[in-house]
């Protein structure tokens, strides 16, 4: 008997973003600098050396002394992404496969940036909990006072940069209700919808930052770390992340490229806390 149903598939032509960080949370969060030419940036830390004040010495002459002045190097290194397909694929497939590319390919240079900023700070040697220890206010506190202790001031340019298990413990705390939601700009040129904004909170004065890509994540070792604006540079090409997108009419394939030259140096070891925690109840 013949069949009287002819079912038709229905493909949809706008494509969903699959799950993956597709921005950079981090580089408004350390010193930047924009480099000119060259392969390398040198950020200056200066400060007294912690001198004190003195009086003026039996000879009649106030005592001098110098600056201690401290250069760090950022050294560059070239970072790329290319994805390449053919033109039978773009034109086969489903939805907007130009467009997949370039997304896809800024989104692997903007995690590369949170990637080496995170490495850089990990190379802190300050150090708070334990893979005992649970997120909490107190380890939070403890972290403030040790920043605190190192004379780093508490202003609106410290961070605490977070894995979600410890944003977790710090929602359920009461004193957390304080705390505002903020956005986090975009990079690269990017204006994301609404929906799509990063998201973060500040509280007690400090910027809390979930990040998705961190050390250790979903284990009872998980690394976080608090720390101060000038703690970290990340120093990058003047002309940003370059995205190209182009045809070889020759071989008949369509590629997209995203580049950046770009490097992290840690500038001042007292304004970095790297915090461990168990967060594995949550994994």
């Amino acid at each position: 008997m013949a069949t009287d149903t002819a079912f038709q598939i229905q493909y949809r032509q706008e494509f969903i973003h699959g799950y993956e960080q597709r921005q950079t949370l981090l580089r408004e969060t350390v010193t930047t600098e924009a480099v000119i030419k060259g392969n390398q940036a040198t950020f200056l830390v200066a400060d007294s050396g912690s001198a004190e004040a003195v009086t003026r010495g039996n000879n009649g002459l106030i005592p001098a002394r110098s600056d201690n002045l401290t250069q760090n190097t950022a050294t560059l290194s070239e970072q790329h992404d290319l994805v390449r397909k053919t033109g039978f694929n773009v034109f086969a497939s489903q939805s907007n496969q130009r467009q997949i590319m370039q997304e896809t390919c800024m989104g692997v240079l903007n995690r590369k940036v949170d990637d080496q900023i995170t490495t850089t700070l990990n190379t802190g040697t300050i150090t708070d909990g334990s893979s005992t220890t649970l997120p909490s206010v107190d380890l939070f506190q403890s972290g403030r006072v040790k920043l605190s202790n190192a004379s780093v001031p508490w202003d609106s340019n410290i961070t605490l940069l977070c894995q979600p298990a410890f944003l977790a413990y710090l929602e359920q705390a009461p004193e957390f209700s304080s705390a505002d939601y903020v956005n986090l700009r975009s990079y690269a040129g990017e204006t994301p919808s609404w929906r799509d904004q990063p998201m973060a909170y500040r509280w007690r004065n400090c910027l809390i930052v979930e990040h998705p890509n961190l050390p250790g994540k979903g284990t009872s070792s998980e690394i976080n770390f608090m720390y101060h604006k000038a703690a970290i540079g990340h120093a990058a090409d003047t002309d940003g992340m370059q995205y190209p997108i182009g045809y070889d009419e020759e071989q008949d394939y369509t590629w997209a490229r995203c580049t950046m030259y770009m490097g992290a140096v840690l500038l001042q070891n007292a304004g970095v806390i790297v915090i461990t925690a168990d967060g594995s109840a949550y994994a």
